[in-house]
């Protein structure tokens, strides 16, 4: 395979940029008539770039069975999604108690969830919410929903800081074990398979080589590696 030519540096892309190339490719692996859990942050920009002719079915694991954004001009203090930001109920939708939303997620009836990670390896094991000595507001459902969905979808810049993101094995306490599915990032696709990470996907503003040198984990390339954008 002939690697990409990099036409863009990573120190070009802004952070608007980066959301926006993780979010809309995160969105084609969406289905129409999906029953989804998004994380805070990142995925939930995810809707804005659906492909035309797909709706999916939001669910926020506070209680929200199809539940929609809120306009500025329509902000309930009583109706907020599972980080606390303002949310809608769609028509159709419902809201539910907790027990019923983690029987949802724990049955295995959530098609995909999508969210960020702070550490993802080799293994599809994922280090999601916490660093030590640093004060967190706690794991929320991502534990649920990470084992109970039945795609998990990483949504996540591929480097922190300049260090990896992606490592042969996470060094921070983890969320849940081999549960990672795919890693999307603004340099990549990559799937997680039984013999380890595999690049599918590039961004055409990066190389092969480039996107491995970001990486901390052995990165197999794929026959046809297409690109992400």
């Amino acid at each position: 395979m002939t690697a990409p030519t990099s036409a863009v540096s990573h120190a070009s892309l802004d952070r608007a940029q980066v959301r926006e190339i993780i979010a809309r490719r995160v969105a084609r692996e969406l289905k129409d008539g999906d029953f989804v859990n998004l994380g805070i942050g990142l995925p939930t920009e995810v809707p804005q770039y659906l492909p035309d002719g797909v709706q999916v079915v939001l669910e926020s694991e506070n209680g929200i069975v199809y539940a929609g954004s809120c306009t500025t001009e329509h902000i309930s203090p009583y109706v907020v999604d599972a980080g606390g930001q303002p949310a809608s109920c769609l028509v159709g939708g419902a809201f539910i108690d907790s027990a019923t939303s983690f029987g949802l997620i724990r049955g295995g009836h959530m098609d995909a969830t999508v969210l960020g990670a702070l550490q993802v390896d080799a293994a599809g094991n994922l280090a999601s919410w916490i660093i030590p000595g640093k004060l967190m507001p706690g794991m929320g459902g991502a534990m649920d929903l990470v084992v109970g969905a039945k795609r998990v979808v990483v949504a996540m810049e591929h480097t922190q800081k300049g260090s990896p993101k992606i490592l042969a094995a996470c060094t921070l306490p983890l969320t849940a074990v081999a549960c990672v599915d795919l890693i999307v990032t603004e340099m990549a696709v990559i799937r997680v398979t039984p013999s380890g990470l595999l690049l599918t996907e590039i961004n055409p503003a990066f190389t092969v080589d480039e996107v491995r040198s970001a990486t901390g984990a052995e990165l197999a390339v794929a026959e046809l590696v297409v690109p992400m954008l």
